[in-house]
């Protein structure tokens, strides 16, 4: 009988270490230990010309030390710090790869020096630059509220941007996909799939599995008879599960599709459907099924090109079609005529290119798609840019104005878990901001990432107790590529890097790619109150005579109050709270989130709280960006 760990055991070991896993009793199998073995011996052969440390990227920097080969984002992030950052980079000349295993050969004119021996904090030369540089980050992409429009910089034009953009941007959902969409909510809603399967039990798993996968299927037919008898009875009349295979599959991707541009949508029901989805991948549960629930996810980059009219964005029409119609100081009258505008641009675009096989409703809804791209932007990232405006106006990064809007934090005080200057606080608050605007700026590309790593049919989990609750830790090869690949252009961009540059993922912190996701979705949800506070402060004038006096009096102006709550938010926000470890909090990647969460929980206590409630506020996750 298999004997639980005792507190000794528990104690002792690393965090890393299943207990769980070995007190209940795992099968050990010699051929599985072989089996393996092989597969990690497999993995440490790194392809020619390949970066040693991911092994899948194309390597353009040599290590004079490691005498290793790099690719830019690796070298960057294992040289970053300590001794390793006085290591000699230098470039790779491209398709020659013999160049890493020779130092007696002259240099000057096969490789480049990167980083020398500059000891000083900044960031390497920005010579060094390879592919991550061609990219189009968020700094390279801005939104005007007057024109409406999306404008790009560094000499990409909207036509290229947009048409890699789109490879991302999910199609908007039709009338009657939206029907589907709300039978898979109400399906989900009764589903007891989580509670029956992420369990500690003896038993089959998979057998528990594949009853709950066909309980549900079940459901959502009766659901649609019940709702459409015609199609319901033309499509389960006399037939099993496998034979509807396109419809369950249909209905499980706009569920999906509908998630990524909604992200505030379908809380309790995403994970469940997610995790159905992902245990209807086991080779074992498809053999019992005899059919597959995932499909590939409908973007516009895919419904345009397998249509054969994908040159439709490179028309300079479709910057005026897909442009948001903002009324922020604007007339009636220029709203309604950018609306004529818009509208013309759209149906010019629909008569130009529809074909036979592309009707002009598929281009209106790819055109509209990428309008909605446009309102994720501007709601979920620009956020971060007023806030970043906020921080570079008010706050000087060489000294505090004064005692009280000084941005220092020390270690122990107010329940901050890190130790700052003012200087060195206000550029991890800006570095912070900054990540944060590049990683909803790519959010689209990370939701495909995550997608990809969570129903990968090799990329198994395991279910552990990461200290709350059983959780499938899974890893997350796809995200964390592009994690680390914007973290990196956000550390070349910023120059300065203040604290640790960890992206936890697949650990007790982040246990697979949906909760990485889920973090990142809430920085709208923090930021947006706080700037609608901001901004009613700004509006606030003498025609609201009682709020400016109370104000006036609390505060000593309106002004005032707004630096004042812009201390203590980028103060207590980022001071590495929110847990009992440095582990699970601190100055890593994840741990920033985790401190601004905090922030948000004791927002109530604060002495300018009343403030908050004078302009509407009810909560970081109430009405629309927080307001009634």
């Amino acid at each position: 009988m298999p004997v639980a760990p005792s507190l000794v055991d528990i104690l002792r070991a690393d965090v890393t270490d299943d207990i769980l896993g070995d007190a209940f009793g795992a099968d050990q199998n010699p051929a599985d230990d072989e089996a393996a073995a092989a597969a990690a011996a497999e993995d440490d052969v790194v392809p020619d010309g390949a970066c040693v440390e991911c092994k899948d990227q194309q390597a353009h920097l040599y290590c004079e030390q490691c005498q290793e080969d790099f690719c830019e984002v690796c070298a960057g992030m294992i040289h970053r710090t300590g001794g390793r950052k006085r290591h000699v980079l230098k470039l790779l000349r491209v398709g020659d790869s013999e160049q890493s295993q020779t130092q007696s050969q002259p240099e000057d004119e096969e490789k480049e020096n990167v980083n020398g021996d500059d000891d000083d904090e900044e960031m390497g030369d920005d010579e060094a630059v390879g592919d991550a540089a061609t990219e189009v980050g968020a700094m390279g992409v801005s939104f005007s509220a007057q024109s409406g429009r999306v404008e790009t910089s560094g000499g990409t034009s909207f036509a290229e941007w947009i048409t890699k953009r789109a490879r991302y941007i999910p199609l908007r959902l039709t009338l009657r996909e939206r029907k589907f969409l709300r039978l898979l909510e109400a399906g989900l809603k009764v589903s007891e799939y989580t509670d029956k399967i992420d369990i500690l039990m003896y038993g089959n798993k998979t057998k528990r599995i594949v009853a709950q996968i066909k309980e549900l299927c079940a459901i959502l037919s009766g659901l649609v008879l019940a709702s459409d008898y015609k199609v319901g009875q033309t499509l389960f009349e006399d037939r099993q599960f496998e034979d509807n295979e396109d419809f369950y599959q249909r209905i499980f991707e706009i569920g999906r599709r509908h998630k990524i541009m909604n992200p505030e949508k379908m809380r309790d029901e995403y994970g469940k459907m997610m995790f159905l989805l992902q245990d209807s991948q086991s080779d074992d549960v498809k053999t019992m099924l005899n059919f597959s629930l995932v499909s590939p996810i409908k973007t516009v980059h895919s419904v345009l090109e397998s249509l054969g009219v994908l040159y439709i964005l490179e028309d300079e029409m479709v910057a005026v079609a897909t442009k948001e119609i903002v009324s922020q100081g604007k007339t009636r009258a220029q709203i309604q005529l950018e609306t004529k505008q818009k509208e013309r641009a759209i149906e010019y675009l629909c008569k130009a290119y529809a074909t036979n096989d592309c009707p002009a409703d598929v281009i209106r809804q790819c055109l509209y798609s990428i309008g909605d791209n446009h309102a994720y932007l501007r709601f979920n990232r620009d956020p971060c840019d007023r806030m970043l405006a906020y921080l570079t106006g008010n706050f000087a990064p060489q000294r505090a104005e004064s005692d009280q809007l000084s941005l220092a934090i020390m270690h122990g005080q107010n329940g901050a878990r890190l130790s700052h200057s003012h200087e060195s606080q206000f550029h991890y608050v800006l570095q912070t901001l900054t990540l944060w605007r590049e990683m909803l700026h790519e959010m689209f590309k990370l939701w495909h990432d995550a997608d990809g790593d969570l129903l990968s049919s090799k990329n198994m989990y395991r279910l552990k107790d990461t200290g709350q609750g059983l959780n499938r830790v899974q890893t997350c090869p796809r995200v964390s590529k592009s994690a680390h690949s914007i973290l990196h252009r956000t550390q070349k961009a910023v120059g300065r890097w203040v604290g640790s540059a960890m992206i936890h993922m697949g650990d007790r912190n982040v246990p697979n790619a949906l909760v990485f996701i889920d973090k990142y979705n809430q920085v709208a949800s923090i930021l947006n109150p706080v700037v609608r506070v901001l901004e009613f402060l700004d509006a606030l004038d003498k025609s609201s005579k009682g709020v400016a006096g109370f104000v006036e009096q609390t505060f000593g102006g309106a002004e005032q109050a707004k630096k004042l709550i812009l201390a203590d938010f980028f103060r207590s926000a980022f001071d590495g709270s929110g847990a009992d470890n440095f582990f699970d909090a601190g100055s890593c990647i994840d741990g920033r989130l985790t401190s601004a969460w905090n922030w948000c929980s004791t927002v109530e206590k604060k002495p300018f709280f009343s403030v908050f409630l004078l302009s509407g506020f009810v909560g970081f996750n109430g009405g629309p960006e927080g307001f009634n």
